[in-house]
């Protein structure tokens, strides 16, 4: 039996079909493929990864989408998941955090130790976090 109305009757219409797009999957060639390759490097890599999945795939609101990018790329504080990483490196690079890096001599040491630091810095400093910020306000006055 058809769920079109016989006849047209003001009020009553056809049913509509959903209407909500679909999320797409991850591009191989993009997204998709680099968290493929990244994966088994460590388990925490891997939850990472695993996170950045989650927020690529599910269907967020306007809303949520402000929210997780000013999350990831900072907000007024500077808190952000894009400092998180750059404190990340920061901390893996200083053999005062890092026993692993115990075994290297005293120069070679303190080398790797700026390269972290400035990483760091450069990252929080100097990142482009303005064009998401921008984003942001655009899709929140939209």
């Amino acid at each position: 039996m058809s769920s079109l109305p016989d006849r047209h009757t003001p009020g009553r219409m056809a049913p509509i079909p959903s209407r909500t797009p679909v999320v797409p999957p991850l591009d191989e060639d993009g997204l998709g493929g680099t968290l493929d390759d990244l994966v088994g490097f460590h388990a925490g890599i891997d939850q990472i990864l695993d996170g950045i999945r989650l927020l690529a795939l599910d269907r967020l609101t306007a809303k949520q989408t402000t929210n997780v990018l000013a999350a990831l790329t900072g907000d007024s504080d500077g808190v952000s998941v894009v400092t998180a990483l750059g404190q990340l490196v920061e901390r893996l690079t200083n053999p005062d955090s890092n026993p692993a890096l115990d075994a290297l001599d005293a120069v070679t040491a303190k080398d790797v130790q700026v390269l972290g630091e400035r990483y760091r810095y450069e990252l929080t400093e100097y990142g482009p976090h303005e064009h998401v910020a921008e984003a942001a306000a655009r899709i929140h006055g939209a």
